[in-house]
């Protein structure tokens, strides 16, 4: 009865659609049906069942509908049923689906159209910007309605899933869908049920190319099959499933993965793929695909060409190659039908050899492979350290002795496997492999650490090497020298090295100066030469490559008795004085930053070009003299070689004493300089070895290096997956620093590589990049240059013009291995850091700008400036090296730039200056004074002194302190008027006064003196010009409330101290009073009663004596923050007194408000 009540006739649905009560959300129209009339289902939804006599009310309704302004707001789905349509209906179908805002689901059941129904259609979806949904089922659109459908989706862009099922829209139709999904970004699902599978190819292939996160479903009813699954994608876990696919498709569908970059998982597990498609899944896929992370492929016919072309992206092929595919994990194939054969084999070795990515590996149901082909593919897995599972499932050739005894080998030195799965092979069913898997359990195993000390099991011994460093200025004579001892080594030397001194003139002759490295044997002991270049240019490199650690090293300084070999002008003893303290300096300052100094440098003097000096002069005695205070100097700083030795540097004859005296040296250095771990000794071969695999590789990455312990050094080998990581980490890096010190190769732990050529490294490449001329080659922004422009630039200087004399440096390391080296080691600095494509800025490049007229950025009258000069300790036997100024403006634009959200830094350079801008307070930093042994920092800033002293002491000066670890620097004030003028340095040198002078000085006068004590100014002439008068500054004006502060708590201990040592008793308290009041006043006439009465009243006088101290205390407190209100008052009367002046001009307001 409920039934008939809710069945309605056609005429009352005309009625009630113009009703403002009728507000359905779901109509579906049934046409074909006997009888006419109209069912609700539920308040919502409607069904309007239409007979073949009445279908002129089809129209009607859809007019009416399209008209209806309640209905528009609330339709939401709307289905066909049976419908055969007309131009009409389309047409009123197009004004209901452009009126109505809500509706998203559209769709079409059984229905049939002509061309130009279905064009109509179309029109009408390109246009509309609502509909979420269209289903068409079972309406024979074919090919022509496919791509009708296709040019709408084009245009329409809010259209999210599309379904066409039971349908035929064959190749044809296929190819437009897919040229819709080219250029369609906003559908979301689609699902094809079609007749023929040949139609999944084009549409899976677009959906892959383009990168679309659509969902894909197709189905094929080919030879009755109604449920048969094609290709399924699901973007939500990114992963391809390839149920059935002919030859082409397969084809087409691998090539569109290589540019696909949101499929993570492909499976084709069964598709019949042979060595064709093997080509296009390796070639067109695997190289340029960077997202595929697993791939499924058993039960394939690959033969060993397919699997060739399969691996080949997963391989590497040389030392110098990289691996074109890193992202894969995951890869499976094989089958009954599969014929690896020899050329398979071969791959699956070099892939297992070399590959560094894959995880997983998994051959199934081989028969094609034997015995001793296994055994091949577990002795690859040695080298092996990314493999964790490996599957050999069914695999026929998995039998014998020989390869479970191969097997457990591999598991010795290979602990990183997890699984091997051996189900169904011969030897799991013979059950040996339950040993393999004991062993993977053992390898799985944590040990409990039981010793804290990392290299308690590494022997020491004594060094083998020693190195020489050639220390002069240029023309010293330097290279000849170090080629006229090689060659009273020569008679010793292999063949090769006699061809090598013959050559190295030559090169010398054509290649770029700088550092140079010469290594021979004595004896046993491994002897190398540096030659560290004089050109200025190289002054910056020096520290890096100085000694440290109390490795076995010692220096010859060498310098010229003649200013240059082309003439015989010779060096005053100043000169040659001048020469000696400059790098007798150095080598004190960077012996200091050497965390244990075991002893003192070793030093011995050479003077050269003495066969110039015919008889014995007063000039050479008066050399020798200065030579002589010079030592006399550095008594206890440096360990002198009592000889001065004076040679032709060109002549073997002449330097035959000084090469014995290297000799001997060398080996008295050896027994006195800490001992090595015996590792280092062993891995110098190992290395040598490892390059000449290597096609003589210069430079290994540290991953190399690892690998390379795994393999060949047995107690830096990782022996569980489980082992404690980061102990056998700091044992390679402990080693490798060890290689460092010894210089038998060179480790900076922030590059991560070794480098294996020293002098390759220092010569070719930090002695190119410290010379590069930018300036000249390219256009710079306020010192800024691209980083593609800087790379440009390196490889052009590092190319030579002369055949055969190229540089090696791009057979090791590319150009941006360089910048990134340079950023590393704090040469250079980017602008925006988090841009890959920043501008970098070189220090070492920049203009001198002390020609230029300095002055302040601010010219407040209300400005505070403040001045902290940080100069060497000993100044006289140490200095800032020559590196250190321009690392350390990288230094510290990389520490204060990270602050840049907290402070709102700004930074610029010039050669000599650092320019800071932070939060408001304008910060100079200045290198100053001969061979650069102080800094200045100056600041300006209207805030007050405290904030502006405080922001330097808290930023800018500990990082300094922390850049110049070894060399000691005092702080000293600097008179304020110096900082505010900017003095030039040459007039300020005096007027500084020492921090912890000044505080001693405020601690030395009385207390009530404090507030008032003045520090005295020198006055500054030029000539007879005054520069500086006298003046003088309140010391509470020169010291901040932080240092003020700490001066007054030193005082009060001081002052505690004194109390406790006088025995003073705490002050008093009004129940004590009261206790003492009630005590009798009369004194016993005793005298005992009279020495109790004196008692009594020398602690009286001591507790008002306390008293009064602290009341003065107080009352001094008083008169600073006195003294500060009266600033403050000064300050807002002068604001009072130009009120009125402010109102005249209009720059106030005219009437005060309150609030």
């Amino acid at each position: 009865m409920g039934s008939n009540q809710n069945f309605r006739e056609l005429q009352w649905l005309l009625q009630i659609v113009k009703s403002e009560s009728f507000n359905p959300q779901n109509i579906s129209f049934y046409l074909s049906h006997q009888t006419s009339g109209c069912y609700q289902e539920t308040e919502n939804s409607i069904n309007i069942n239409i007979s073949k006599d009445n279908l002129s009310y089809f129209s009607n309704i859809l007019s009416d509908l399209g008209t209806a302004k309640n209905i528009q707001s609330s339709l939401t789905n709307l289905e066909f049923h049976r419908v055969e349509w007309g131009l009409e209906q389309v047409v009123y179908l197009g004004i209901l689906l452009q009126n109505s805002s809500n509706i998203n689901h559209l769709g079409f059941r059984l229905n049939r159209f002509n061309i130009e129904c279905l064009s109509e259609l179309c029109e009408v979806l390109k246009r509309n910007r609502v509909i979420k949904e269209v289903l068409i089922s079972e309406s024979r659109i074919g090919p022509a309605g496919a791509s009708l459908v296709a040019s709408a989706l084009r245009v329409n862009e809010s259209l999210e899933e599309l379904q066409i099922w039971e349908d035929s829209i064959g190749s044809k139709g296929a190819e437009e869908l897919s040229k819709m999904i080219e250029v369609n970004s906003t559908l979301k699902l689609l699902t094809i049920f079609d007749s023929q599978p040949i139609t999944a190819a084009s549409l899976i292939s677009a959906v892959l190319a383009r990168n679309r996160a659509m969902e894909v479903h197709i189905w094929s009813g080919e030879n009755g099959e109604r449920n048969s699954k094609v290709v399924e994608f699901v973007p939500g876990n990114s992963t391809l499933r390839i149920y059935r696919l002919h030859l082409s498709g397969s084809e087409r569908v691998a090539c569109s993965l290589g540019w696909n970059s949101t499929v993570k998982s492909l499976d084709m597990t069964g598709v019949r793929l042979k060595i064709t498609v093997g080509q296009g899944v390796s070639m067109a896929g695997l190289f340029k695909n960077q997202s595929l992370e697993s791939l499924y492929l058993d039960g394939n016919w690959f033969g060993g060409v397919g699997v060739e072309h399969l691996l080949c992206p997963l391989s590497r092929f040389s030392a110098l190659q990289y691996q074109a595919n890193i992202t894969l994990k995951s890869l499976t194939f094989g089958g009954g039908k599969a014929k690896i054969g020899r050329d398979g084999l071969a791959s699956i070795i070099q892939m297992l050899t070399t590959n560094e990515s894959v995880i997983k590996l998994g051959i199934y149901d081989d028969e094609s492979l034997r015995a001793d082909d296994f055994v091949k593919i577990f002795k690859s897995l040695e080298r092996n350290a990314t493999l964790r599972y490996l599957s050999l499932q069914g695999c026929k050739g998995v039998r014998g002795d020989v390869v479970l005894d191969t097997i457990m080998q591999t598991l010795q030195v290979n602990p990183w496997i997890e699984d091997i799965d051996l189900a169904r092979t011969p030897l799991q069913n013979s059950g040996k492999a339950d040993g393999i898997h004991q062993r993977l359990g053992q390898n799985g195993k944590t040990e409990l650490e039981t010793d804290t000390d990392l290299f308690k099991d590494m022997p020491l011994t004594e060094p083998q090497s020693c190195r020489v460093f050639f220390c002069g200025q240029e023309y010293a004579g330097k290279t000849a020298l170090c080629n006229s001892i090689s060659q009273n080594f020569s008679s010793k030397l292999p063949y090769i090295d006699h061809v090598r001194n013959l050559v190295n003139p030559v090169e010398q002759a054509v290649r770029a100066s700088g550092m140079k490295i010469k290594t021979f044997r004595d004896e046993g002991t491994k002897i190398s030469m540096w030659n560290l270049g004089g050109q200025h240019d190289f002054c910056s490199l020096h520290d890096l490559m100085f000694p440290g650690h109390g490795s076995a090293s010692f220096f010859l300084i060498i310098s010229s008795l003649f200013r240059k070999p082309s003439n015989r002008e010779p060096k005053t003893p100043a000169e040659i004085e001048e020469d000696l303290q400059y790098w007798l300096r150095f080598i004190v300052s960077n012996s200091r930053r050497a965390l244990q100094q075991c002893m003192l440098p070793n030093v011995t003097i050479v003077l050269t070009h003495f066969d110039k000096i015919s008889q014995p002069s007063q000039n050479l005695q008066l050399a020798v003299d200065s030579i002589q205070r010079v030592r006399d100097k550095f008594q206890g700083f440096i360990d002198f070689y009592p000889t001065v030795f004076t040679v032709d540097a060109r002549s073997s004859a002449s330097v035959s004493k000084l090469t014995h005296h290297v000799r001997k040296t060398s080996k008295t250095i050896l027994q006195r300089v800490p001992r090595v771990y015996q590792l280092c000794n062993d891995l110098i071969q190992i290395l040598s070895d490892w390059r000449e695999e290597n096609y003589n590789k210069l430079a290994m990455r540290w991953k190399e290096f690892d690998e390379l312990c795994q393999v060949k050094v047995p107690p830096l080998r990782i022996r569980s997956r489980n082992d404690n990581k980061g102990k056998v980490e700091a044992r390679r890096k402990a080693v490798a620093i060890c290689l460092h010190h010894m210089g038998e190769v060179m480790y900076f732990d922030e590059l991560g590589f070794l480098i294996l050529d020293c002098e390759w490294f220092c010569s070719d490449v930090l002695g190119q990049l410290v010379k590069l001329d930018v300036r000249k080659q390219s256009a710079m922004e306020n010192g800024f240059i691209s980083r593609k422009e800087v790379e440009k630039i390196l490889r052009g200087s590092l190319q030579s013009q002369i055949p055969g004399m190229s540089s090696k440096v791009f057979e090791n390391l590319e150009a941006s291995d360089l910048v990134m080296m340079m950023l590393k080691l704090e040469l250079c600095y980017e602008q925006n850091p988090s841009d890959t494509n920043s501008l970098l800025l070189i220090p070492s490049i920049l203009d001198e700008g002390r020609g230029k007229p300095q002055r302040w950025q601010l010219s407040a009258a209300d400005c505070v400036y403040a001045g902290r000069h940080l100069e060497c300790d000993d100044s006289s036997h140490t200095f800032l090296t020559p590196g250190f100024f321009p690392r350390l403006q990288v230094h510290l634009h990389n520490k204060i730039m990270a602050l840049r959200n907290q402070h709102g830094a700004t930074y610029s350079l010039e050669k000599y200056l650092i320019s800071i801008n932070i939060n408001g307070v304008f910060i100079r930093v200045e290198l100053g004074g001969q061979l650069a042994h102080y800094i200045d920092v100056l600041a300006c800033s209207t805030k007050n002194l405290t904030e502006t002293i405080r922001l330097t002491q808290q930023l800018i000066i500990p990082a300094i302190h922390s850049f110049c670890n070894g060399v000691t620097l005092t702080e000293n004030i600097m008179r304020p008027e110096c900082v505010q003028n900017l003095t030039p340095p040459r007039f300020r040198k005096t007027q500084h006064v020492s921090l912890q002078q000044l505080k001693q000085a405020l601690l030395s006068v009385p207390a009530e003196s404090m507030y008032d004590y003045q520090h005295t100014w020198d006055p500054v002439s030029d000539s007879g010009r005054p520069v500086l008068g006298p003046g003088f500054d309140l010391a509470r004006d020169l010291l901040s409330d932080d240092d003020f502060r700490e001066v007054l708590h030193r005082r009060y201990n001081d002052l505690y101290n004194l109390a406790v040592e006088l025995d003073v008793p705490p002050d008093s308290n009004p129940d004590g009073a009261d206790h003492r009041g009630n005590e009798p006043e009369i004194v016993d006439p005793s005298f005992a009663g009279i020495a109790k009465g004196v008692e009594q009243v020398l602690q009286r006088l001591k507790i008002i004596e306390q008293e009064i101290k602290d009341l003065k205390q107080e009352i001094q407190g008083l008169k600073y923050y006195e003294h500060r209100l009266l600033i403050e008052l000064h300050r807002k009367v002068n604001y009072l007194v130009n009120y009125n002046i402010q109102v005249e001009e209009r720059k106030v307001p005219n009437m005060f408000f309150f609030c």
